[in-house]
């Protein structure tokens, strides 16, 4: 071979070289910069779940607080009705405590004597 064709076919390696070194150099930075935009919006979908999550439990907190509050006032109202009733019937509501406190002695001590 001509030294000619040999500087030919080794300036054509030179070449073919620094492209293939140029593509993985374009190559590795696509990489990073696709790497990079994914960690942005992953973190952003973390922030947005976090804060939904976060409002999420506010309201949670606000209606449970709603509700104990709504069950505070019926257990006083319930309380306060029992009380009238049995100031308005003292006997009545004696013997009726006695009643039930018959009938549930009754429910379990039958329920030891089934299982012996």
């Amino acid at each position: 071979m001509p030294a000619n064709s040999l500087n030919a076919a080794a300036n054509e390696a030179d070449k073919a070289k620094d492209a293939a070194q140029d593509a993985v150099d374009h190559a590795e930075r696509s990489f990073a910069e696709a790497a990079n935009a994914a960690r942005v919006s992953l973190t952003e979908a973390a922030k947005r779940v976090e804060k939904s999550v976060a409002e999420g439990f506010e309201t949670l907190r606000a209606q449970s607080r709603t509700y104990t509050d709504t069950a505070g006032q019926q257990l006083e109202d319930a309380q306060r009705y029992v009380s009238e009733r049995v100031r308005e019937r003292p006997i009545t509501a004696t013997l009726a405590g006695l009643g039930v406190g018959v009938l549930i002695g009754l429910l379990i001590s039958g329920g030891r004597s089934n299982n012996r």
